[in-house]
């Protein structure tokens, strides 16, 4: 893995190790939201101060070179947490419109 991508990954988790910081001090932000990328951006740290361990995982997914290796771990954490989203959006729709169906119900009857 070349310096460039370690650097630049270095550079990336210290930008957004900030910016969740600052966002969980304007209150704009839950701690329990910030903790996916608080360690998706541990990893990315980890991977890049010690590379051997993407190149070992890299050797053992057969896979062939260890920046590939970063690409993918970081398109799956991602693509998990789309998925994550989208169920809590589900739940919140279906709350929602339960909210919505009882309410209207109560107006109705008054």
């Amino acid at each position: 893995m070349g310096v460039y991508l370690r650097i630049s990954l270095l550079i990336m988790c210290l930008l957004t190790f900030a910016y969740v910081r600052r966002k969980i001090r304007k209150s704009q932000m839950r701690v329990e939201d910030s903790l996916f990328w608080i360690g998706f951006s541990s990893v990315l740290v980890l991977l890049s101060i010690v590379p051997d361990i993407a190149y070992w995982a890299a050797d053992i997914l057969q896979i062939q070179s260890p920046s590939n290796f970063i690409f993918l771990v970081v398109l799956f954490l991602l693509l998990m947490q789309s998925f994550l989203l989208s169920v809590k959006v589900s739940q919140l729709e279906n709350k929602l419109k339960s909210f919505i169906q009882k309410y209207a119900i109560e107006q109705k009857e008054k």
